[in-house]
């Protein structure tokens, strides 16, 4: 018989394997895919149709003979897609996680699953290691690395009950017995079953562990312990996927205030949001081997390399946090004025608006009104200059500086002219006013109420920020005197 659908299925059914009609069509179409990829790809040493479907299809789906298999589970090393896609075909009820490090390969797997119309399959593009963190019910593995070795990389991939599933020759006593030694507190022993390819001279074990309850502490690079995440994990690996293409959208203001969301960069931005406004946080982002997050509540996206690189505008290097934005209702001169000092800010400069935002809430300012021409608060340069006084003080929408008017409440111009801070009070309730970086105060504000900064003679000006954090630190010092 030549080499064809019919003789897969022979050679399949002589071993004792039963399939659906329909499932050997998909391994036949996946056979073909991967003969047309390997040329290009390397994907498998293995040339002779009979020794693939003996040495690659059969030998992967001997494991039904010994075990039902977890869901969701992972293909640690999945290389071409074994022994994940055949086991996926014969059992499509199982989620299956393929995890192949080498990116054109993990580029393969998803356009095969694309082809085979695979549902329940995702394709994780990189490395399984003590630093992901998986809820999975199970692991299988093909690869060449020992047992022990094995098991510490996926001891924080497998949920306590969850099972390690390893495809071995039959000289892999030694490693058992390392693997009771050193893993005995999270690792036992559930099945070592030998067997034989049937057609081969080749021997194999099945040998199977089920996951315990006690957890075995990792740390990161600099020491500090790793907690277990037993949270949501999502993985990214496509510039076409949604939650990448959202994300990428937040680094503008305009997708800012379309999606209600932002990202804050910076280790301690974001450890100071998740302390004072922790109802705000929707989402953990990092790299492929990033940290898990802090909270197991926080959902987990990791992103590959690549793209986890695009969205880290400011080069941090650490997680990004996804919050969603508070409530920023438009301001109105009618509205009820809150007594202290309400923040014109018409700053253009993402991190003039983070920066002046901070000084407002380390101020006491009551509120902050941004100006039409402000950047986005939650811009990410806004963000990370602000950190948590994005959440700590009131914002609010406002007209053009063009168009401001208060008919009611005296606004107060930061001006180079003027008197001087501290030789007239501040209003009870007033609203302050500094100008745009550059052109300055509108002709109108020069002639109304001022405040005027003394610098020395010869600078030109203050950072419009710098100015207004100084005015602001004045107004409070004054509040203070009896």
């Amino acid at each position: 018989m030549k080499p064809g659908r019919d003789l897969l299925r022979a050679m399949i059914e002589d071993c004792g394997i039963r399939l659906e009609p329909g499932q050997y069509d998909k391994l036949w179409e996946y056979h073909r895919l991967l003969r047309a990829a390997n040329a290009e790809l390397n994907l498998t040493r293995i040339h002779n149709f009979e020794n693939m479907v003996l040495k690659h299809y059969v030998d992967s789906l001997l494991v039904l003979r010994f075990t039902e298999l977890p869901s969701p589970l992972i293909d640690m090393g999945s290389g071409p897609g074994l022994p994940g896609i055949p086991l996926k075909i014969a059992r499509p009820d199982v989620e299956m996680i393929l995890a192949e490090p080498r990116g054109a390969r993990a580029e393969f797997l998803s356009e095969a699953c694309r082809r085979l119309g695979l549902d329940g399959v995702e394709v994780y593009a990189g490395k399984i290691g003590p630093k992901v963190h998986r809820a999975a019910a199970g692991v299988i593995t093909r690869a060449v690395a020992t047992i022990p070795e094995t098991l510490d990389r996926v001891v924080n991939c497998i949920r306590p009950g969850g099972r390690m599933l390893f495809m071995k020759g039959p000289d892999c006593d030694l490693e058992i017995k390392e693997a009771a030694r050193d893993q005995a507190e999270t690792f036992k022993l559930e099945a070592d079953h030998a067997y034989k390819i049937p057609g081969t001279t080749h021997d194999r074990r099945l040998v199977i562990y089920e996951r315990l309850e006690g957890q075995k502490t990792m740390y990161d690079a600099s020491g500090v312990p790793i907690p277990a995440y037993t949270g949501t994990i999502r993985e990214v690996a496509s510039a076409s996927n949604p939650t990448f293409k959202l994300c990428k959208d937040l680094l503008g203001g305009r997708g800012i205030r379309k999606n209600g969301q932002a990202l804050i960069a910076g280790a301690r931005p974001i450890a100071e949001v998740l302390e004072k406004s922790p109802g705000s946080a929707e989402g953990w982002l990092t790299d492929s081997k990033g940290n898990p997050p802090p909270r197991q509540d926080l959902p987990w996206i990791r992103f590959a390399d690549p793209l986890f690189r695009e969205l880290d505008m400011a080069g941090t290097h650490t997680p990004l946090l996804l919050v969603k934005l508070p409530e920023m209702p438009e301001w109105s001169d009618d509205l009820p004025w809150p007594a202290g000092c309400t923040l014109f800010v018409p700053f253009q400069d993402p991190e003039n608006v983070g920066a002046v935002l901070r000084s407002a809430a380390a101020f006491g300012a009551t509120r902050a009104v941004l100006l039409r021409e402000a950047a986005h608060p939650f811009h990410p340069k806004s963000a990370r200059a602000a950190g948590p006084a994005l959440f700590q003080i009131p914002l609010l929408t406002g007209p053009s500086i063009q168009d401001l008017t208060t008919s009611r409440i005296p606004l107060v111009a930061l001006s180079m002219e003027g008197p001087e801070l501290g030789e007239a009070p501040f209003p009870e309730t007033f609203g302050l006013l500094p100008g745009v970086e550059g052109p300055g105060l509108p002709a109108r504000f020069r002639e109304g109420e001022r405040r005027r900064i003394p610098i020395q003679i010869g600078t030109e000006s203050l950072n419009a920020a710098t100015a207004t954090a100084i005015a602001l630190y004045s107004w409070s010092q004054e509040r203070r005197k009896p």
